[in-house]
């Protein structure tokens, strides 16, 4: 009876991890204005008629803070990666050079910062969300095992963990969320 605790425990815990894991790739969308290959993740193309991501269709480098080169192993399909990247609405302009695509990521003013700090906000939030809906999930399953005859102790046991586990996940969102604040309005 033990182990479906521990079960239970274990996949509130990888729902959580599952949390942070999309609030750090969402982050790296948030572009605080240094270029970084990142940004253009979740870019997806028309390769050959199969929506590809970009970074399978392309070498990607950021020579400097200031730019983005994308480079297409086919050359034929460098028209098709600019729409792409036009159609992401990443508020990027490529520049065709014939065999790579020059990106050049504009200066953030103060008043888009605050702007990029607002939108982490919210993906912050939505993780907190996102781990406390965990939580309810897993406590919901643990009144489901009281009633198949664990003890209450065990159950007890078993939600301050997940209470704990809870508190643990929301101080890593609070964490990442500084971290990403100080990146934006420091650059």
């Amino acid at each position: 009876m033990l182990d479906e605790c521990q079960l239970i425990h274990d996949d509130v815990e990888e729902k959580m991890d599952k949390s942070i894991d999309h609030l750090e790739r969402e982050f790296q969308k948030i572009r605080a204005g240094k270029a970084s290959p990142d940004m253009l993740d979740g870019v997806m193309v028309d390769f050959y008629g199969v929506m590809t991501p970009l970074n399978q269709t392309s070498n990607i480098t950021s020579p400097d803070p200031r730019q983005i080169i994308v480079q297409p192993w086919d050359k034929s399909q460098i028209s098709n990666i600019e729409k792409a990247i036009l159609a992401a609405n990443l508020g990027f302009n490529p520049k065709n050079e014939g065999e790579v695509l020059r990106i050049i990521v504009p200066t953030v003013t103060e008043e888009r910062r605050r702007d990029l700090v607002k939108q982490a906000k919210a993906e912050s939030e939505d993780a907190k969300v996102a781990i406390r809906n965990s939580r309810r999930g897993g406590n919901d399953e643990a009144k489901k095992l009281e009633k198949e005859g664990i003890s209450e102790d065990d159950i007890k046991k078993l939600q301050d963990d997940i209470q704990k586990l809870t508190d643990d996940y929301i101080k890593k969102v609070d964490d990442l969320f500084d971290k990403k604040e100080k990146d934006i309005m420091t650059i």
